[in-house]
């Protein structure tokens, strides 16, 4: 019997594109940029229920789901984000590690460059965007959630996580990643983390604690 062959994962210059087309969306869209995007991705392929796909694509062209304009095409944009939404559930399913859309800061004046936080924090933003749409993750009665949500949430200003509960507590404590790598590893560990929770195999196997410091 034919089964469908899996979505292929998107080459660097098809990644590219997709940057380019959603940067190319006119007003009033205001669409993810790509590393937000992939955050927001990740964000809903942890939901315990899938999201159906048409709740979360029109969230990609405009952060707030307004339809696109006259004229306006957007399927090549839906193509590739789809292709992206396949590789990560893949990668999800098995708990292998994949490569988020993060990029460097450019160098300012000074000749400094960006704290690992900064770097990664529109895919977080991303992704806690995804969980405030979608917030059957958080309503999850677990506290192995805690901590991996801890660890990204720490990325954010203190001062933007005045509702943060009772993980602001843990957040407090959280040192921060001494390194883009650190900070990138720590994207996909917690993530593989909150999957073991939402999106359980059998058996269930948990991981060690993340929290650094």
């Amino acid at each position: 019997m034919a089964t469908d062959k899996p979505l292929p994962p998107l080459s660097d210059a098809e990644r590219d594109r997709l940057e380019a087309l959603l940067e190319a969306l006119p007003p009033p869209l205001e669409p993810l940029d790509l590393s937000a995007l992939d955050g927001f991705l990740v964000g809903v392929l942890l939901q315990p229920k899938p999201v159906p796909r048409e709740r979360w694509l029109r969230h990609v062209a405009d952060a707030d789901g307004r339809p696109a304009p006259a004229g306006v095409n957007l399927d090549t944009v839906k193509a590739l984000v789809q292709r992206r939404h396949a590789e990560l559930e893949r990668a999800i399913a098995a708990r292998q590690w994949f490569d988020p859309w993060v990029f460097d800061l450019e160098v300012d004046e000074s000749g400094e460059e960006g704290l690992p936080s900064q770097v990664v924090l529109p895919w977080v933003a991303g992704f806690a965007a995804a969980l405030d749409m979608f917030p059957a993750l958080l309503q999850i009665d677990d506290s192995a959630l805690r901590e991996p949500l801890a660890v990204l949430y720490a990325h954010f200003d203190p001062e933007d996580l005045e509702d943060a509960g009772d993980l602001g507590a843990l957040i407090a404590d959280i040192a921060p990643p001494e390194s883009v790598a650190e900070a990138v590893e720590d994207l996909v560990r917690c993530t593989l983390l909150l999957a073991d929770v939402s999106r359980p195999r059998q058996p269930t196997v948990r991981r060690p604690p993340l929290r650094r410091g």
